[in-house]
């Protein structure tokens, strides 16, 4: 309701102020009309004829012919030895083969640490080889070609 008032008021504020005469002021004298001007035939004409103004032309240098530079080839970083976070690694690409250490759950409401080791990216029940959930310390052994997943885990280092 209050705002609905509000808005009446509003209103009427908005239509008092605009039947106010705009030609005069406050003390009822007339104000001038605005004027605009605009530029004469002439002037454009004048101008359209001006020559260009004239910048100097750019210094030249000839470069001898010299190939760029080749780029070095870089090595591909090979997969990493350790990882931290939520997710799923490819063993063999995203992390090494080998077997893995962690110190167990990441702090927080209900601390658990998950993993999985699974032949397939599918998420699947039926991709799972192993899996546990853990309160502390913990090591898993993954081979080539297998995913891991981890789920609330402190940071994954390759034990061997």
């Amino acid at each position: 309701m209050t705002h609905g008032v509000t808005a009446f008021v509003a209103l009427i504020v908005g239509v008092a102020i605009g039947s106010l005469d705009a030609t005069e002021d406050k003390a009822g004298r007339e104000r001038p009309a605005p004027t605009v001007t605009t530029p004469s035939r002439a002037a454009e004409t004048t101008r359209a004829h001006e020559p260009p103004a004239t910048e100097p032309a750019p210094a030249r240098t000839t470069a001898p012919n010299t190939p760029p530079p080749s780029p070095e080839p870089t090595a591909k970083p090979g997969p990493a030895t350790s990882f931290k976070g939520d997710g799923q690694y490819l063993v063999g690409e995203d992390i090494e083969a080998g077997t893995y250490m962690t110190a167990g759950p990441a702090d927080g409401l209900f601390p658990n640490c998950y993993w999985a080791r699974h032949k397939d990216a599918s998420g699947e029940f039926s991709s799972i080889i192993a899996n546990g959930n853990v309160q502390g310390q913990t090591q898993v052994t993954v081979r080539k070609s297998e995913y891991l997943e981890v789920k609330g885990c402190l940071p994954w280092k390759k034990a061997s």
